[in-house]
């Protein structure tokens, strides 16, 4: 095992995130108190997770596998009930304990499983998506889709740990890594701009999942993250602003029927916010097209169908972040520096969105 950084996060328990190489002999250091198991993860990665299976049953443990579907389509309150019956024909216990093992999807997925069942057990998270890696997995937020809109459903629940293996995205698809990018970018805009010129100065280097320069984006990235939510567990300020480019991302999710990378989606998003926050006169022209070279360097779209609009506002307003309808968008000062700008004109909205449109 090679630990390159252990990163604490703050919340109503404390816990670690290790960023490394080969974590996974190192599993059951995490698991104590459990006897049994359930590991959680897409069938894609069948192979991978009967090997912790075998790894944990070396080691003591009673482990059952949990395959769900891939993408977006596990996070369904009919895959929950899924894993709650096996849970419960497994005769899993308050001291047993839950992993999810996969992308962002199967983590959101899992610290539900585990917030509701027996009103909460041990969830120890192994992302193996530099998405998840550097967002979903990391934070205490759990939830699934409904058909009216993205994480309507859902609770706060700490995971016991968070193993960020970087070994685990050798076998990644070059495009999906790049979509993570997305959620790396992001904190470079709201917090740590040494991220920005990082990915500006060697866009190549950086996005090599060898190379320092890309162990120490994912680190900066979880470490904004952290900070962020160990101010703000619930979601009641602070933590808002790790909705950056958020709020239209999720509304093309769903007029994409989450079929589009959830980067893809916030990669627009934060181009769009960027646009809205230089009509507001709070960010430069230049400072917009940083957003739009370091995305497009990235390979990420930056540009939606312009006759998508009436069908994106409408589902901003059922978005989660909104309130009573009143929209609210995470915007920046300057760059580094983001505030909230509250219930902008539909005029504003749909001037900056003609800025992003094809």
């Amino acid at each position: 095992m090679s630990v390159e950084s252990r990163i604490q996060v703050g919340a109503l328990e404390p816990y670690e995130v290790l960023v490394g190489r080969n974590l996974l002999d190192d599993v059951p250091i995490h698991l104590s108190g459990a006897k049994k198991v359930l590991i959680i993860h897409p069938v894609g990665l069948s192979v991978s997770a009967e090997t912790l299976r075998d790894s944990l049953a070396e080691k003591g443990f009673e482990s059952v596998l949990a395959g769900v579907p891939d993408g977006e389509d596990s996070k369904r309150i009919e895959v929950a009930a899924f894993c709650w019956g096996i849970l419960g024909k497994s005769e899993f216990s308050r001291t047993d304990m839950i992993i999810g093992f996969g992308g962002g999807t199967v983590t959101d997925l899992a610290g539900f499983v585990a917030a509701t069942w027996l009103r909460g057990v041990g969830v120890v998270q192994i992302p193996t998506t530099l998405l998840a890696m550097v967002d979903a997995a990391v934070g205490g937020k759990t939830g699934v889709n409904t058909s009216e809109g993205k994480n309507l459903v859902g609770v706060f629940h700490s995971p016991k740990a968070v193993l960020v293996d970087l070994d685990t995205l050798e076998s990644l698809p070059r495009n999906e890594l790049l979509a993570g990018f997305a959620e790396v970018v992001k904190c470079g805009f709201i917090s740590d701009t040494s991220i920005l010129e990082t990915i500006e100065k060697d866009v190549s280097e950086a996005t090599r999942i060898g190379s320092s320069s890309f162990a120490d984006l994912i680190t900066r990235a979880i470490k904004v993250k952290a900070a962020v939510v160990a101010e703000d567990f619930r979601e009641q300020g602070l933590r808002e602003i790790l909705n950056y480019g958020h709020t239209l991302g999720h509304a093309i999710e769903l007029a994409e029927r989450y079929k589009w990378r959830h980067g893809a989606a916030i990669s627009i998003g934060m181009v769009f916010v960027a646009e809205l926050a230089h009509l507001n006169g709070r960010l430069s022209s230049s400072d917009v097209q940083r957003h739009r070279d370091i995305l497009s360097s990235l390979g990420l779209p930056v540009t939606y169908p312009g006759d998508k609009w009436p069908q994106l506002l409408a589902n901003m307003r059922i978005d989660k972040k909104s309130r009573a309808g009143s929209l609210r968008f995470v915007v920046l000062d300057q760059i580094g520096k983001p505030t909230i700008m509250h219930s902008p004109t539909d005029e504003i909205l749909f001037t900056a969105f003609q800025e992003i449109a094809q």
